[in-house]
């Protein structure tokens, strides 16, 4: 998904897309609680007195839910893919794709890895099987 769209980044996803870039995968983690959150915020939805630190996530995870696209709603992105729900070993749960896989093989409960993308400027964390 080379020509696919690219993220819009913000001040605040500025550190998790910079990670990227790296081939790290950073989520977010309360600094009260300890507790680990996604998608990027300002506060801790765990305690809202607490603040959040970005922390690098280990990449493993598994397919919590998924859906096989057959029509791309973008001209210049190939079908199928896969659009799932990963849910990664800190307890978060991602969207994302699926790559590397032939669609008909991917299963809930599937064990998957980080892999990154680079779409134009930016690097996007997709998983593939474990």
């Amino acid at each position: 998904m080379a020509n696919a769209p690219q993220p819009i980044t913000t001040p605040l996803t500025e550190p998790f897309y910079e990670a990227a870039a790296e081939g790290r995968l950073l989520i977010q983690r309360c600094t009260a609680t300890g507790r680990h959150q996604w998608y990027p915020r300002t506060h801790s939805v765990h305690d809202t007195r607490a603040d959040v630190e970005w922390v690098q996530a280990s990449g493993r995870g598994e397919v919590y839910s998924f859906s096989v696209v057959n029509r791309s709603p973008f001209d210049d992105v190939e079908a199928p893919y896969v659009f799932a729900i990963v849910e990664l070993e800190e307890g978060v749960r991602m969207a994302t794709n699926i790559v590397g896989i032939d669609p008909a093989e991917v299963r809930i409960g599937m064990p998957v890895r980080v892999a990154f993308e680079q779409r134009g400027e930016t690097s996007l964390p997709l998983f593939e099987a474990a």
